[in-house]
């Protein structure tokens, strides 16, 4: 008899613990749904994952305040890439196979996202990226999405500006080798070619800081123009050498060329660049406004095309969860190929039938050390 009741009060304590910890583990579960980020948080091109992590932000905080998904809270987790296509490969794995988030925004760069995409895509897992615009991103996979330009259409609508508006005739390249880069450079020649000129290719590696001997041989072709397919960082102080060596053209770039960084690191030498871009912070809409305002509140600090972009990309996946009920998978990825017109603050958004956006190209300037847009 007091065996018995020594083991029903052991019993009991066990099952009364299991379910204490069932009631934990499923109150998480069932009142919070998990997404992602992925991108450089730190590294050289960290200012991009940053703006694309606090853009997510702002998106979830105002996503939750609006009651959420029936209720439930969405959960943002974040991983630090550095820019590093393993690394982003890594934390993909991270974020589904540890965290179980439904769905992921990024990665940021183009390489990170080839890397990760295929890993998403063959776990079922939604990612959209707000900023990859290589060639072939939507076509990695079904459950792959992007809401910003490909290269190829802002670079072809560039040349054709830059020809057609700017009356330039005989165009430069130098591009990064990487996937950004290339397709950049791959779609601004094809069409310069057809309308005008190419005069000279050179290409560099991110981190590379020494260009004169690239600047040198373009000189030498007598270029009136410099289209720098990369990153602000290096494009900065491309200028600034081609000002020093005197090398006199119009900078013409990508929206790789969208930070206050390249002001900052560029000084006069960016004076006049003109570039391609996804978002103007004086767009006087209300809801870029607001945008504005509520990034600026919490960050202390004007959103970029990267941070407005990510906004973007996730409101139309918080608005798919939705639809879902939170849930992720084969329901979400058809609810995002649904999207049509999605009002967001870089422009109505749609998908193609694999995922790509179809949305205007925005053209802006550096006019008095500031971004002006002319289109």
């Amino acid at each position: 008899m007091f065996r018995l009741s020594k083991f029903l009060t052991v019993f009991c304590v066990v099952v009364l613990t299991l379910a204490l910890l069932a009631g934990c583990g499923g109150k998480s579960d069932t009142n919070e749904i998990k997404i992602g980020t992925i991108g450089p948080l730190t590294g050289d091109v960290a200012t991009y994952g940053i703006s694309t992590k606090n853009g997510v932000e702002i998106a979830v905080d105002q996503f939750n305040e609006n009651g959420g998904i029936d209720g439930k809270k969405v959960v943002l987790i974040s991983e630090d890439t550095r820019g590093d296509q393993t690394e982003a490969a890594n934390a993909a794995s991270k974020l589904i196979e540890r965290d179980k988030v439904v769905a992921i925004v990024g990665g940021v760069i183009s390489a990170e996202t080839m890397t990760a995409g295929p890993i998403a895509n063959d776990a079922g897992v939604v990612m959209i990226s707000s900023s990859s615009t290589a060639a072939g991103i939507p076509e990695i996979g079904d459950y792959i999405f992007r809401n910003c330009l490909s290269d190829e259409v802002q670079a072809v609508q560039l040349a054709e500006y830059a020809a057609s508006e700017l009356g330039l005739k005989r165009f430069a390249i130098m591009f990064t080798n990487n996937d950004y880069g290339l397709s950049l450079r791959n779609a601004f020649e094809a069409k310069a070619k057809e309308i005008a000129e190419v005069v000279g290719v050179e290409t560099y590696n991110d981190g590379e800081k020494d260009f004169r001997a690239q600047l040198t041989k373009l000189k030498g072709a007598n270029p009136d123009a410099l289209y720098i397919a990369g990153y602000y960082t290096e494009a900065a102080k491309i200028a600034q050498q081609a000002k020093e060596q005197g090398l006199d053209v119009q900078l013409l770039g990508a929206d790789g060329f969208f930070s206050p960084t390249l002001i900052e690191l560029g000084e006069d030498a960016v004076e006049d660049a003109v570039f391609t871009a996804g978002f103007f912070p004086d767009d006087p809409s209300e809801n870029a406004q607001n945008f504005v305002k509520a990034y600026m509140e919490k960050f202390n600090e004007e959103p970029d095309m990267f941070a407005a972009q990510a906004y973007d990309a996730a409101m139309i996946l918080l608005n798919a969860l939705k639809n879902t009920g939170g849930q992720g998978g084969e329901a979400l990825q058809q609810e995002m190929i649904k999207t049509k017109d999605f009002p967001g603050i870089t422009g109505a958004t749609s998908f193609t039938e694999v995922g790509d956006a179809i949305k205007d190209v925005i053209i802006l300037k550096v006019e008095n050390g500031k971004f002006a847009k002319i289109r």
